[in-house]
């Protein structure tokens, strides 16, 4: 077997913290670029979505310009998610398959039932809400549906990412919905920051208000998701270096710096376009970092091993 190996395995071997040969033990994830954008496409319709059901349920017509804007957004977004997950699929029908039965045990089956629910009402809240009647009336509905919809839509995807034996992910599975939801929302806010959208000066500060409170709260966990990650020093590393590593602190400083922006007095046209360049750079780096930091994570066999050790190790040595 020496031709197999560039070294024998005896030499590669530790005895203070064994591995399998140094030989990972998990199959690197096979997803392509299409998932993280994914990921941001599908957050940011789903944040969308509930913007617009909340101003449409408490002042109506009032803000029509950001209920408009917010479900045409959910729309595209909805329609660019299901895109870009059909394309890592590589078939459309495998999108199909995944739909012939629900399992609530399942992440991903609840998942693609999400997507096909939000994205469905999205799109029909988009081209029915502005009509008289009866039409009128059923985008109305799905836009409520949507909303309904819309966290989950955002948040699932850590979920489903947490269910995996990747170290990373699977250490810090409480706290990344959190982190997706709260970049989701300061990601759809940011948005509004590039589009060519004609907002009321009430519809801004609404726009604003939503979309601090997301980087706050994406600040907040991607903190948390760290010190969950470094419990185990090799789960965290992949947050700390390589490409995942560059981008998380690029993510983090990104969302600051948008942060800081929106809470400087002022609201020209200038301020808004470099905040929302800003966030949406560092929501889409969140993505790109999280996905890497997977790759990583797989391929490192000291965080496999010692993360499958530390609950034996707890339990024979409980005084610590």
């Amino acid at each position: 077997m020496t031709f197999v190996w560039r070294d024998l395995p005896s030499h590669s071997f530790s005895e203070d913290e064994p591995t399998y040969y140094e030989r990972p033990v998990l199959k690197e994830p096979v997803w392509i670029w299409a998932v993280p954008l994914y990921f941001y496409a599908g957050g940011t319709a789903g944040a969308a979505a509930v913007l617009a059901a909340t101003a449409q349920a408490l002042a109506g017509d009032e803000l029509h310009g950001l209920v408009r804007t917010c479900r045409w957004v959910a729309a595209v977004g909805g329609a660019a998610g299901s895109a870009l997950l059909i394309r890592d699929l590589g078939r459309p029908e495998r999108f199909l398959h995944m739909l012939r039965v629900i399992r609530p045990t399942s992440a991903m089956s609840l998942g693609s039932w999400v997507l096909a629910g939000a994205a469905s009402a999205t799109m029909g809240s988009a081209l029915l809400s502005d009509h008289g009647g009866l039409p009128g009336r059923l985008g109305h509905f799905a836009g409520s549906l949507a909303g309904l919809l819309g966290m989950p839509l955002a948040g699932y995807t850590a979920v489903l990412l947490g269910n995996t034996a990747v170290p990373v992910w699977k250490a810090t599975r409480r706290s990344l919905p959190h982190l997706f939801i709260g970049s989701a929302v300061s990601g759809a806010a940011s948005l509004f920051g590039l589009l060519p959208v004609d907002l009321s000066p009430r519809e801004v500060r609404i726009v604003e208000r939503f979309g601090m409170m997301g980087k706050v709260a994406d600040l907040a966990a991607m903190t948390v998701v760290e010190h969950e990650a470094d419990r185990i020093e090799p789960v965290g590393r992949p947050l700390r270096e390589g490409i995942s590593g560059a981008l998380w602190t690029a993510a983090r400083v990104l969302t600051g710096a948008s942060l800081a922006l929106s809470l400087l007095s002022g609201r020209s046209r200038a301020k808004r376009a470099a905040g929302g360049l800003l966030g949406t750079a560092g929501a889409l780096a969140l993505r790109f970092a999280i996905f890497h930091a997977g790759k990583a994570s797989a391929r490192d066999p000291r965080a496999t091993f010692r993360q499958q050790r530390q609950p034996r190790e707890a339990e024979a040595n409980p005084q610590r």
